[in-house]
């Protein structure tokens, strides 16, 4: 009677201990090979210089992947029926993609401004709604930073959504200014004076030509166009720079810059006597 029990034992327990024993085996053996392949795609992405924010993105997703398909081979080596687990995963997976769709997609728009790489940290844009300097993109939203230092959070699909405006892309730009004078001024005096403004400023360059000309015959002014190249670094500094001192030349060279203004009649209505 023992030896019938023992010879059961045998029996059934060789096959399922040597099928646990294949589990294990491949669980290791799948683990090491996770572990080969993550690295080979690692040194790619690395090699072909990607955003280290999607670098680890990848990294994670594909691990993730591969030990579930690792877990499920040693499942079934087990004889766990894994037909239905499989099916529950999909089920789960679609359920949880239409309750994330907007982080899904935010997560696919993040994913191609690190591919594509419309701007880098650093760059002053404008997009999505809000202006900022970038201060890191992220999977799931790009944080700016206002000029006067408020951290703004933009989704990426509204960045991609919309236009997206990079101030930081060109190593030049062009500042557009408009200044007036009076009637009664000189304008070829004006027209000179402007562009000797322009050129003393070491600043603008010389190459695209600044343009200074007259716009506009307005209500109150003769307005000129004065249109100099700068380095992008630069635009703010030559702007403000140019603006204060178009006025304090002009005011020492008795040209005026005159304000809207409205003459107004007033008319006594005599009374009947």
């Amino acid at each position: 009677m023992e030896a019938t029990y023992i010879d059961r034992i045998l029996e059934y327990g060789i096959p399922v201990g040597l099928n646990i024993l294949y589990a294990v085996i491949i669980l290791i053996v799948g683990r090491i090979l996770v572990g080969i392949i993550n690295g080979i795609i690692r040194r790619l992405l690395v090699k072909s210089k990607t955003e280290d924010t999607l670098v680890k993105f990848v990294i994670s997703l594909t691990k993730i992947t591969l030990m579930v398909i690792v877990v499920i081979a040693a499942l079934n080596q087990i004889g766990v029926q894994t037909t239905s687990f499989v099916a529950i995963i999909g089920a789960a997976g679609l359920a949880i993609g239409f309750a994330m769709q907007g982080s899904l997609a935010n997560f696919a728009a993040g994913v191609l401004l690190i591919i594509f790489k419309p701007f880098k940290v650093g760059d002053f844009i404008e997009g999505g709604g809000s202006t900022g300097t970038v201060d890191a993109v992220q999977i799931f939203n790009t944080i700016l930073k206002t000029p006067d230092n408020k951290k703004v959070i933009v989704p990426n699909s509204k960045l991609t959504g919309e236009n997206i405006t990079n101030y930081s892309a060109m190593e030049q730009r062009r500042i557009d200014m408009v200044f007036g004078i009076g009637y009664d001024d000189d304008i070829k005096k004006a027209k000179s004076t402007l562009e000797r403004i322009i050129g003393e400023d070491d600043r603008i360059l010389k190459d695209p030509a600044p343009t200074v000309a007259v716009s506009e015959l307005g209500d109150s002014s003769i307005n000129f166009v004065v249109r100099p190249w700068v380095k992008t670094s630069d635009y703010w500094a030559v702007y403000f720079d140019v603006t204060e001192k178009v006025k304090l030349t002009f005011d020492a060279e008795g040209i005026s810059i005159p304000f809207p203004q409205r003459d107004v009649h007033l008319y006594q209505e005599e009374k009947a006597s």
